[in-house]
Formats: structure tokens, C-alpha cells, sequence
């Protein structure tokens, strides 16, 4: 027996082998979609919004039933949390379509993820020129105008969005 390695019997797994493989790429995996949640939960104020927001991607057209199993959370802080975004219209809701007679529950689809990051950050622009303005709020300074320095513009796809700009015209100084 040669004791010289082929490259086929260098691409078998030991015994062990194969299961640690599998455990480190769904450990991988995991903390993936946990930096995913954190993300998304800084984003959407808690754990909980991320989570929901974060199945709907994956399962459009879902009903609160549906996510609640599907994320593990209670129904009914799903329900709350459900009807908290479709308020600020990160979700959106519809009848689900039933051809028999009895309880036609609502399917809840995510936003897009580019209009998320547009819808958040006006707020943040809003945000940011409240702070540099701070002085004028507290009137220590003159107003003369609410206009701040701080623009956000979101570039989609090479098509910058106009609606996130505010402040000083392009070629103002």
C-alpha cells in the first residue's frame, strides 16, 4: 500500500470531519442573520421588528399566524409589532384572498430594503440638522432659515433620490 495521498482521498472527510464542517458553516450562518437582526434591529427601534421584518423578505405575503411560528415570538407581540410598522408603512398589508366563507386574515409583505434606507433617513437628516441647529432651537442665535448643512442623498441603482436631499442648493455655497 503507497502511503502517498491522491488529491480524491484528500477530499474525503475523515470520520468527524463532515459533521464539524456542517457545524462551522451553520455557526457561520448564525451569527450571519444575528448581524443581520442587530442591524436591521437598530434600525427598526427592537429585536422584535427585525426579526418580523427580516421573515417577511423571506416569506412575502405571510399572515401574523404564519410569522409568529415561523419566528418563534408570541402572536400577539407580533400582531403589535405588525401593526406599528404597517403604520409607519414598512409593512404593507392586504386581505388574503379566500374562496370559502369565515375569517379572511391580513398577509403582511416587507418594503423593499433600498426603500427602508430611504424612508429612515430622512428622519436621521431631520435628526442631524436639529442638532447643528441646536443653538438657534435653544435661541441663543438667530434664526434665518431652517435649512441645515447636513444632506443625505441615497443612490439606488445609480439614480440618486431627490426627495432625500434638503439644504443648500447644488451650487450655493
Amino acid at each position: 500500500m503507497s502511503t502517498e495521498e491522491t488529491p480524491d482521498d484528500r477530499d474525503i472527510p475523515e470520520d468527524g470531519e463532515e459533521v464539524a464542517v456542517r457545524d462551522a458553516l451553520e455557526e457561520r450562518n448564525a451569527s450571519f442573520d444575528d448581524g443581520i437582526v442587530d442591524l436591521l434591529a437598530w434600525v427598526l427601534d427592537t429585536e422584535t421588528r427585525a426579526r418580523i421584518y427580516l421573515y417577511l423578505r423571506q416569506h412575502p405575503d405571510s399572515t401574523s399566524e404564519e410569522i409568529a411560528t415561523g419566528t418563534g415570538l408570541y402572536p400577539s407581540t407580533v400582531r403589535e409589532a405588525l401593526a406599528e410598522l404597517h403604520e409607519e408603512g414598512k409593512v404593507e398589508r392586504r386581505k388574503r384572498e379566500s374562496s370559502g366563507a369565515g375569517n379572511n386574515p391580513y398577509e403582511y409583505t416587507a418594503q423593499a430594503p433600498a426603500d427602508l434606507v430611504t424612508s429612515i433617513v430622512d428622519g436621521v437628516q431631520d435628526e442631524l440638522n436639529t442638532v447643528f441647529n441646536l443653538d438657534r432651537h435653544l435661541g441663543e442665535t438667530e434664526a434665518d432659515g431652517e435649512r441645515g448643512p447636513v444632506t443625505i442623498s441615497v443612490d439606488v441603482e445609480g439614480k440618486a433620490d431627490a426627495g432625500a436631499e434638503t439644504g443648500t442648493e447644488a451650487g450655493d455655497d
